[in-house]
């Protein structure tokens, strides 16, 4: 392949259920290679398994795809040159290759039943050799074939592969693999003239869409020599190949399926950005040559290169997650955080709209999750309990508590509404809380606005709350205590 070629990449996930990080890494991946490259970024819906594949799933993956910004220039909700971009609407187009391959002889069907292949492989591996189909259809005449059909036998489709030829490729990220096709045997590729199955589809789809370059996970490795026999049985040319290193656990052991199949949905109801997705699983497996970590899609576009992701697996540590997802968190524009936050936080919290972004402002500084907010701002919407020992500072009696509240509360009774911010309370308050000892006033003010043992200081509540909250919530300790 020329380098004029132009650059098109593609994922094709399997509709059988719902979006999850390990479709959305490979399509990064295959997204940031295409916009650096000023290519195409197609997407193409393997939905062949009739029984699993649902129009709901493949919503679920287009609209989250949508929703992390990883747009594609052809597909089946947009169309292209090239479609359709479903299997299940491409059966004629397999048709014709499977055809082409049985009138040439560089694929035949093979009757041996289930239980004729596992004595096969079983008499293999006693032996001492690598198992694989020893060939006995292969040599099939017309006739027999015609014969076996006659009886009602049923067959699959097999690909004539020539015995002892090394199987070569590039891999841009791992280099020159080769694996000798005794190995892999004569492959099943379709079940019958107008199903293929994965390796056939997947080559007959590649070329017909003039993919470029195949970005995948290396758990597609082995599939790799199979596919490009197909391509040297149809005559057609090999696409470049890049397979992207496995998601490891913490321990550097390889990931659970659970946990990398956990629905992409699932991470955005429990709080976590879309932006902060797409950054951290970027660097799963790749890294920038400034090591830099917070960096937006179109950053992430512009330092993008396949030569810079490694062998090594990329490590998924979910406190690193939930690093990334707290720092967007605090970079996110104020409006745009709580037009986030609606869909999560009770609706009675909304109504004032100052006061929810001024709680936000206070509580996205320890937020690592959006969902965080909602146990951690309840001071401010609900109102508050607790036992009025919690008043008490150190070993000083209730009596002093309530009379240093009722300072407090003389005090902030003469300051203006408009005083009410962190920085102004702060600068007048303090003095008096020097004088009467800060501990001994600042803490019982604190517990009195806020009901709790850890909380934001009196004053970033205060700004929240306002002066007439603040004062109703002061006067409640003092009858309390």
């Amino acid at each position: 392949m020329t380098e004029s070629v132009p650059i098109r990449v593609r994922i094709a996930p399997s509709p059988t259920g719902y979006l999850h990080l390990g479709t959305i890494r490979a399509a990064l991946f295959n997204y940031l290679f295409a916009k650096k490259e000023n290519g195409k970024f197609i997407i193409r819906i393997e939905d062949t398994d009739t029984e699993r594949s649902l129009p709901i799933y493949e919503r679920d993956i287009l609209d989250g795809l949508k929703n992390l910004e990883i747009n594609w220039d052809e597909g089946p909700d947009v169309g292209g040159d090239y479609g359709p971009y479903r299997q299940s609407e491409r059966m004629e187009i397999y048709k014709k290759y499977i055809k082409e391959l049985l009138d040439s002889k560089k694929a035949y069907k093979c009757f041996c039943s289930k239980e004729e292949l596992e004595e096969e492989r079983k008499a293999m591996l006693s032996a001492g050799i690598f198992p694989k189909y020893s060939g006995k259809c292969r040599n099939l005449t017309e006739e027999d074939v015609k014969s076996k059909e006659k009886d009602g036998k049923e067959s699959v489709i097999r690909l004539n592969v020539p015995s002892n030829i090394e199987i070569e490729f590039s891999d841009i990220i791992r280099g020159k693999i080769s694996v000798n096709s005794d190995t892999i045997g004569d492959i099943v590729i379709a079940r019958n003239e107008r199903s293929p199955l994965y390796n056939l589809a997947v080559v007959i789809d590649d070329h017909l869409m003039k993919i470029s370059h195949v970005i995948r996970g290396e758990d597609h490795i082995s599939n790799t020599p199979k596919q490009i026999l197909i391509q040297k049985a149809l005559g057609i040319e090999m696409p470049k190949y890049a397979h992207l290193p496995l998601v490891l656990s913490p321990d550097r052991s390889k990931m659970s399926k659970r946990k990398m199949e956990t629905s992409f949905d699932e991470y955005i109801k429990d709080g976590y950005l879309p932006e902060a997705i797409v950054n951290f699983l970027a660097l799963l497996g790749w890294h920038p040559e400034d090591e830099k970590e917070i960096m937006p899609l179109e950053e992430l576009i512009s330092k993008f290169s396949l030569k810079r992701v490694q062998k090594a697996g990329g490590v998924f540590n979910m406190e690193k997650l939930d690093w990334f997802n707290s720092q967007y968190i605090k970079i996110l524009p104020i409006e745009k955080l709580a037009q986030r936050m609606s869909a999560i936080v009770p609706s009675s919290w909304t109504l004032n709209s100052d006061k929810f972004k001024k709680a936000l402002e206070i509580e996205r500084e320890r937020m690592k999750k959006l969902s965080d907010f909602n146990s951690s701002a309840k001071l401010f919407f609900e109102n508050i309990n607790y036992d009025k020992d919690l008043l008490v500072w150190k070993n000083l009696p209730l009596d002093s508590a309530k009379d240093n509240l009722l300072k407090a509360k003389n005090f902030l009774e003469k300051m203006k509404d408009s005083d009410f911010d962190k920085k102004t309370l702060e600068e007048k308050f303090m003095p008096l809380a020097s004088s009467l000892g800060r501990g001994e006033l600042l803490w019982p003010l604190r517990v009195s606005l806020s009901g709790q043992k850890n909380s934001p200081g009196p004053f970033e509540i205060m700004e929240v709350l306002g002066k007439r909250e603040s004062l109703e919530r002061i006067q409640k300790a003092i009858d309390l205590a």
